[in-house]
């Protein structure tokens, strides 16, 4: 049962307030007896009312005197409770005091407290709800005291408010007991784990076995406990390295694998001429606004249209992914019963059913007479090379009018295609010298078994339309994200996800915060279900001179975890002479491209764009290029890990028998060394001077244990290679991370 812990509302005190309980019984159901205090130096003041919100009071609030940190506010309950939710109120408008970044911690002490939350309020005046920390290894812990981190507000130089507070959990005493019982062991389980961490790091070797045989505690896993006696213990290397094969065999250096960054790799495709089209070498043009899909099923690009500079296109190719070849389907999709030439159009690929739906284009000023303002909708059948004209006007169907740049996503299980936004196209008067409002479209759906369209969604203050956004179907959750965009001479950063299934928009960001992912507002995004991640490929971004830059850069935004990654790729140079060198590396930055994405082998392919060179208006790109975003495979990891074991035999053979050494080294290490790889070739080419120092075995130096007695170097070098080869396994079934002598503070 949840329910609220504490409602909390004062000014800053320069000492601590102590509030009776005859003070709050009007709430003694939801209120518990407090104590909180501030850190930094200030005035005393206690509003008669403290446990109302009051977002009209302008003095009713807690507010520090600087910004200058140490600051904090610290909640103290009457008793335990397993606190699961912090609420703050706010001020009835925005305000320059408000936390723009603040932490939570919380524990059963003020002196020993963990991260409970890393967050931010919006600078609104909704209150805002935060999911605390407040399971361990899935079971509830509690909290005597709550600290608040004021980080950052959002105005730069003032200091920091809290208008209102509320905590809500469970204070029921029966169950937070139970809790309280559960987090008392497991405390004292990983002191005994601690203890026996460093009982065995200091070769205490029967303290360590009388307290593991007293306890019945387990140090680690038990595949780790063989490894260190494999190889702390025995020196049995050949063993270790077994021992480790069959670990990663077994999956448990996935979890590892799983949390480190991608590296990009961009490869220039060159297409090998396809022998059924008229013409040697024949590839695509230059263009930009075109578009692009894959079926991922047949390795197959399909690429309609764009503007090529000086003229709208109409041709439609294919490009085979295993032979690198380009087939034009279509030079001219018109006169084969298909849509006219365009630009700023949409395309989606069922590929179960091999069908592709093309909607909207841009019109220019002059050519948008009454007759020509029709959205025409087409589909092309793969496997019967035919097109089917659908429709000429979807708006005379109950969707959307003629349309550009908006967005088109596909749900291939229900087959109903999924339009937002884009800039509905209207006629202009003649003689009219000023230019009409812009008019936004809604979202619709088009349901394609029984050729009809609904508005889901109009334009409005729950979803706003807007042109160059993104806009994503995950077949799984059933939900489209849509993000970033423009909406006349307003930038968008938010991040919205619509449910298809119960018709509802929930706000995942509203675009504030300039800590996330920053795509600009022509970018591209792609959408990978079995990782559960987004891809966004930046384009067009707005400086402070509200200028429009054309910088790329790449971005992953973590589904589950809902959090951005850090950028991994990021070019922004334009330099001619840099790109005259490079230009077969990487891509040059770009707006107006295409990107799609092979979800099942990971890999995306960009073509064209624009390079918004001022100096060539006219200028469209044609490269063609690959991109892997690559982690350290299982593959590399265990040949890392044989590599430290054999590097570390060599480094004790050479201290015994040289010769013996080198000739390990020439043949044993080596073939653990990627040779190709500059740093890798350099560590293994620095290994040969050991086998020149003037230090033997009998001449290291042991270290002492405290009871006086020597350990051997060999004995504390291997340790150090068992806690580095332990960092590639999952946390829960390694020993614990921290050490038992850094829990000792300096007098």
């Amino acid at each position: 049962m949840e329910e609220s812990l504490a409602l909390l509302k004062n000014s800053v005190g320069a000492s601590e307030f102590q509030y009776n309980n005859t003070l709050l019984t009007q709430r003694e159901d939801k209120i518990q007896y407090i104590v909180h205090k501030w850190s930094s130096y200030s005035y005393s003041y206690l509003p008669e009312n403290i446990y109302y919100d009051r977002p009209s009071d302008q003095l009713s609030r807690w507010s520090s005197d600087s910004n200058n940190p140490p600051q904090f506010l610290i909640l103290k309950l009457e008793k335990p409770a397993v606190v699961k939710y912090i609420l703050f109120g706010k001020y009835e408008k925005t305000h320059v005091c408000n936390l723009r970044k603040f932490k939570v911690f919380g524990g059963l002490t003020e002196d020993h407290m963990i991260e409970l939350l890393d967050g931010g309020l919006k600078n609104d005046h909704i209150s805002e709800t935060f999911l605390l920390r407040h399971e361990i290894e899935g079971n509830p812990f509690p909290c005597r005291y709550i600290k608040i981190v004021p980080l950052q507000a959002w105005g730069p130089s003032f200091n920091f408010s809290i208008w209102y507070v509320e905590l809500i959990g469970n204070n029921h005493w029966e169950e937070v007991k139970h809790s309280m019982n559960w987090y008392n062991t497991y405390r004292e389980r990983e002191a005994i784990r601690l203890c026996l961490k460093h009982f065995r790091q200091r070769c205490y070797t029967e303290a360590y076995e009388a307290l593991s045989k007293k306890t019945n505690i387990v140090l680690e896993h038990p595949i780790l406990t063989q490894l260190h006696t494999l190889l702390v213990t025995q020196g049995d290397f050949k063993a270790c390295e077994d021992l480790v094969t069959q670990a990663c065999n077994e999956g448990m250096f996935d979890q590892y694998i799983s949390q480190q960054d991608y590296k990009p790799d961009w490869t220039a495709i060159e297409p090998v001429s396809s022998k059924t089209d008229q013409g040697s070498g024949a590839r695509p043009g230059m263009r930009g606004g075109h578009q692009m899909c894959i079926d991922v099923l047949t390795e197959t690009i399909y690429m309609f249209g764009g503007w090529d500079g000086n003229h709208d296109l109409a041709d439609l190719w294919s490009y085979y992914i295993p032979t690198h070849t380009w087939t034009c389907i279509s030079h001219d999709t018109e006169r084969d019963g298909g849509p006219s030439a365009r630009s700023c159009h949409k395309m989606c690929l069922d590929y179960e059913r091999k069908q592709i739906f093309t909607l909207g284009r841009y019109l220019d000023p002059a050519m948008r007479s009454p007759e020509r303002l029709k959205c025409d909708f087409h589909m092309y059948d793969i496997e019967s090379q035919q097109w089917t004209f659908i429709t000429e006007d979807t708006a005379a169907m109950g969707g959307p009018q003629l349309i550009f740049d908006h967005q088109m996503v596909i749900d291939i299980e229900h087959q109903t295609i999924y339009v937002f936004g884009g800039r509905v196209l209207v006629s202009t008067p003649s003689n009219s010298t000023n230019a009409p409002d812009p008019i936004f479209s809604g979202l619709y759906s088009f349901h394609i078994p029984s050729n009809t369209w609904s508005l889901l969604k109009e334009d409005g203050p729950t979803l706003r339309s807007r042109i160059g956004h993104s806009m994503l179907f995950h077949p799984v959750k059933r939900v489209l994200y849509i993000f970033a965009g423009q909406r006349s001479k307003e930038y968008l950063n938010d991040f919205l996800m619509y449910n298809v299934d119960t018709k509802t928009v929930h706000v995942i960001s509203d675009g504030k915060k300039k800590d996330g992912c920053q795509t600009g507002f022509t970018q591209r995004a792609t959408l990978d279900p079995e990782l559960n991640e987004i891809h966004v490929f930046s384009g067009l971004s707005r400086d402070k001179d509200k200028r429009d830059n054309v910088k790329n850069s790449f971005w992953v935004y973590d589904i589950h975890k809902d959090k951005c990654r850090s950028c991994i790729y990021k070019n922004e140079n334009i330099g001619q002479q840099y790109w005259m060198k490079m230009q077969h590396v990487e891509p040059v930055p770009r707006f107006a491209h295409q990107l799609v994405y092979d979800h099942l082998r990971k890999t995306h392919y960009l073509f064209g764009g624009n390079p918004g060179k001022d100096s060539l208006p006219r200028l469209r790109l044609d490269d063609f290029w690959s991109l892997k975003l690559s982690r350290p495979s299982t593959e590399y990891l265990l040949r890392r890990c044989r590599f430290l074991i054999r590097k570390h035999r060599f480094l004790e053979m050479s201290t015994q028998a040289p010769r013996q050494a080198m000739t390990y080294l020439q043949t044993e290490l080596a073939n653990m060394v990627d040779h190709s790889n500059p740093e890798e070739t350099k560590e293994f080419q620095l290994l040969t001077s050991s086998l020149f120092s003037c230090s033997s075995a009998g001449e290291e130096s042991d270290a002492a244990g405290f009871d006086g007695e020597s350990i051997s170097p060999h004995f504390t070098q291997r340790t150090q290679l068992f806690d580095l080869l332990i960092e590639f396994f999952p946390e829960s079934m390694t020993q614990p991370k921290k050490n038992l002598v850094d829990l000792i503070p300096f007098s």
